[in-house]
């Protein structure tokens, strides 16, 4: 079924629009984030969360496209007066696709998997409030924290609830969403089919599947040959004067939480150094380098927070381009003749090019760049885990992920206890006010200490056949719930 589908073409004309929808169609989806693996607590990458978050996997709550949370599998829960103790009651009739029964003992087992020491998850310090959970009963799940956390519910959105049976999902699955995978072939697709066990709505359609390609232009032809009917993300918006105007296409830009960052690490020699990372920050003309990237599109922000986050500021005035005052800066800081580094840059659209502009930049104030370019499994083993690098470029796809400023054990090693302070004590805020109040200061400190180069945000662009509706547009943590998806008959 998946060969034949992948190789299915659909003929676009306007007699479609009139004609009903087909319950049972095939909706298929063009990335170019394959996962590395199917266990998003075993190092999958961002394309595990587009495939199966929400589809094949949901959480005690979900974080809607619109970006609020709300409950999945929790039917309803109680906080205590010191608010240390959460009490979830449990949705009944929930079954997993290997026909179990969904039980407290699994919501257990899954958010111990998400804490465990060998978890691989970039949310497990957000969950490490938690001291205890308790089943009573089936129904019911007793998380008992050491200080309070404000973002408990929102953290237990990452939280996918797996059968307690299960041991090795990295290539298989038993989640209780509305579609169970069929098949995986490596390197080409990922086929998911219409769970007739799901315990909430049908899905609008019968089969998704997703189709990943290694680079933009593939992806895109492969959407205007009728071989897949969504572009989950476009990569270059020279290609959108394809789509743009045609009836036979939607384009759709919609908010992002995507970063592209160029991320130092901090715990070396120079990047320690507050005053070279201001100096590069001022070197780079982040105007000019959107503009040659996304032309029209995508945003700066000058800082790790999007808009769509509620302690968002406009920083885009700190250590704004300036190269003068950038030479400054290092001759301040003991570098009057520059410096050399070695760029870790991801092999995929856009690093490579960004690399390459910022190498130009940083030539005219005497810094040498040198790129070394790295696949995504490279990145992940080597920078991620081994933290052996002096800088790198990667695109954060997290929605409220500042918290990571707050842990200086993660890969980019910031490390200012006044930022770590804010940051916890704004998890332990008794309201929402206080801790978007104590995030918005950290924001500003991250920012005036440089502590990475946030180049710009990500626009948000889905492409579709003008057959196909009902998807998601803002790709908040790159996740992209299927299940609405309509495709005319």
């Amino acid at each position: 079924m998946l060969v034949a589908a992948l190789l299915a073409s659909v003929a676009v004309s306007p007699a479609v629009f009139a004609q009903d929808f087909d319950a049972d169609a095939t909706i298929r989806i063009g990335s170019l984030y394959e996962p590395q693996n199917l266990d998003n607590t075993a190092g999958a990458g961002q394309g595990i969360n587009e495939a199966f978050n929400g589809n094949v996997y949901e959480a005690l709550f979900q974080l809607t496209d619109a970006g609020a949370v709300e409950p999945k599998l929790s039917a309803d829960y109680t906080v205590s007066d010191d608010g240390l103790v959460y009490t979830f009651t449990l949705k009944q009739g929930v079954t997993f696709h290997s026909g179990e029964p969904l039980t407290a003992a699994d919501v257990k087992y899954s958010i111990e998997r998400v804490t465990a020491e060998t978890s691989k998850s970039s949310r497990k310090k957000s969950l490490s409030t938690i001291t205890s959970i308790e089943t009573p009963d089936d129904a019911t799940v007793v998380i008992t924290l050491s200080t309070r956390s404000i973002s408990l519910p929102y953290n237990l959105s990452y939280v996918w609830i797996v059968n307690d049976a299960a041991t090795d999902i990295t290539a298989t699955e038993d989640g209780t969403g509305p579609y169970s995978l069929e098949e995986w072939r490596r390197g080409s697709a990922l086929a998911l089919s219409r769970f007739d066990g799901y315990w909430g709505d049908a899905p609008t359609n019968g089969e998704v599947i997703y189709t990943y390609f290694t680079d933009a232009t593939a992806l895109n032809n492969a959407l205007l040959t009728n071989a897949v009917d969504v572009v989950t993300s476009v990569q270059s918006p020279d290609s959108l004067a394809q789509f743009t105007g045609n009836p036979a296409y939607t384009v759709t830009e919609g908010a992002s939480t995507t970063k592209e960052l160029l991320a130092y690490n901090d715990r070396v020699a120079p990047f320690d150094n507050v005053k070279v990372r201001k100096a590069l920050a001022r070197a780079t003309d982040k105007a000019k380098l959107l503009n040659f990237i996304w032309g029209e599109y995508g945003t700066l922000i000058g800082s790790f927070v999007p808009p769509t986050d509620p302690w968002y500021v406009d920083l885009t005035a700190v250590d704004a381009y300036d190269v003068e005052s950038a030479k400054a800066l290092l001759a301040e800081a003991g570098f009057p003749d520059g410096f050399e580094f070695t760029l870790d840059t991801p092999d995929y659209d856009p690093h490579p090019i960004v690399a390459q502009f910022l190498q130009a930049e940083y030539a005219k104030i005497g810094v040498k760049v040198n790129i070394n370019i790295i696949t995504a499994n490279e990145w992940y083993t080597k920078i991620y885990q081994e933290k052996n690098f002096q800088a790198t470029l990667q695109e954060h796809v997290n929605h409220r992920d500042i918290v990571f400023y707050g842990n200086p054990d993660f890969y980019w090693g910031y490390n200012n206890p006044e930022v770590v302070k804010l940051v916890a004590d704004a998890e332990a805020a008794g309201s929402v006010d206080e801790q978007t109040a104590k995030l918005t200061e950290a924001n500003k400190l991250i920012a005036e200490d440089a502590a990475g180069n946030w180049l710009y945000l990500y626009p948000q662009i889905v492409v579709s056949a003008a057959t196909v509706t009902g998807y998601p547009v803002n790709g908040l943590n790159s996740q992209f719930f299927a299940y609405d998806i309509e495709k005319a008959k």
